[in-house]
């Protein structure tokens, strides 16, 4: 059978210790492993590795000898408990294997668990998954992790359903990062909070978020919004040292100012502004966009805007100009309006 949306999401972390096998799929072999160690965590516990009830199997080892999966399946353990055969890295040659292994099996075998890359709907190993009556096949697709997956983290992490805001800092930063750095993130959070039995907060969760080249390109926007013309020089030199071009540069700024025009222009007024903005900003971050919105006005962030946009035409075209220096220069004069 084939599952999908909450229920794909709700089966990795309750799998049915009835069925003959499930079926793990995906482009990304990291989201691909994140769930299949979650499903086998489940069906095994914590300690059945180490009690010897997960018996793994390359693909490349079963093509060579097919009976790896059979002997797998039926060999009784010194330990009791559930037991799990993995397959790793499965293609559609190794159908045929797993199509006798799932016909032969019975119950008190252990259960099938395989995992693939990228399966065609055309696939013979997902057909053979998806057709059987006791065995199930979960895709995995490089869509944002979702709420329901964000919280099942949580619970792996030991953290408890935090408040909504915090909920929507998470969910931020679940977009901005891969699904492992994500995970070992959260896992991150949950050792700061060990012994602290105060709720989560949005502080906590910037704390341990990952730091990335970004930020000094916001820290460089910042110097820009905010005047201090004179700290220009210094910082673009740190940026342009670390790889970011002028065209990065730009394009960040014009970002930036978008983002201060679109919290100027709300009819509520600035900090009414912050608040509707998507993604969600949080902590410090979100005050100071708003004291920068309400400081810059309207007017003056539409004749920043125009200022960027013929500077990112110019760089982007044949002209001449030495990039950098263009760049600097556009950046002391929207530092130069700030002061106005």
């Amino acid at each position: 059978m084939k599952l999908t949306g909450a229920a794909a999401a709700g089966y990795f972390g309750k799998p049915d210790q009835a069925h003959t096998g499930l079926l793990i799929f995906g482009a990304d072999p990291m989201r691909v492993a994140a769930k299949r160690q979650e499903a086998i965590a489940a069906l095994i516990g914590p300690q059945g590795e180490e009690e010897m009830r997960l018996t793994r199997i390359n693909a490349s080892d079963l093509r060579k000898d097919p009976a790896l999966l059979d002997d797998a399946i039926k060999a009784q353990g010194f330990f009791p408990g559930h037991r799990v055969a993995f397959v790793e890295d499965a293609g559609d040659g190794m159908a045929p294997t797993l199509s006798g292994a799932l016909a032969d099996w019975k119950p008190g075998d252990a259960q099938i668990v395989v995992t693939a890359g990228q399966l065609t709907a055309k696939s013979a190993l997902r057909k053979l998954f998806e057709l059987h009556r006791n065995a199930v096949a979960i895709g995995i697709y490089d869509d944002p992790p979702t709420l329901v997956d964000i919280e099942q983290t949580l619970v792996q992490a030991g953290i408890a359903r935090p408040d909504r805001d915090v909920l929507d800092a998470l969910m931020a930063l679940a977009q901005t990062l891969e699904p492992g750095d994500f995970r070992q993130t959260v896992e991150k959070i949950g050792l700061y909070k060990r012994g602290d039995a105060t709720a989560l907060t949005v502080a906590d969760v910037m704390a341990n978020a990952p730091q990335s080249a970004e930020v000094d390109v916001d820290d460089m926007l910042a110097v820009v919004s905010q005047g201090r013309a004179e700290q220009i020089g210094p910082v673009l030199r740190d940026l342009y040292a670390q790889g970011v071009t002028p065209v990065a540069l730009c394009i960040g700024a014009m970002r930036h100012f978008r983002r201060l025009h679109i919290v100027a222009s709300d009819p509520d007024g600035p900090t009414a502004g912050v608040g509707r903005l998507r993604p969600p900003v949080f902590g410090p971050r979100r005050d100071k966009i708003a004291r920068e919105a309400g400081q810059w006005g309207r007017m003056r962030l539409e004749q920043a805007l125009t200022t960027l946009t013929d500077v990112d035409l110019t760089l982007r075209s044949a002209n001449t100009t030495p990039q950098a220096a263009l760049m600097e220069r556009t950046l002391i004069r929207l530092a130069m309006m700030a002061r106005r």
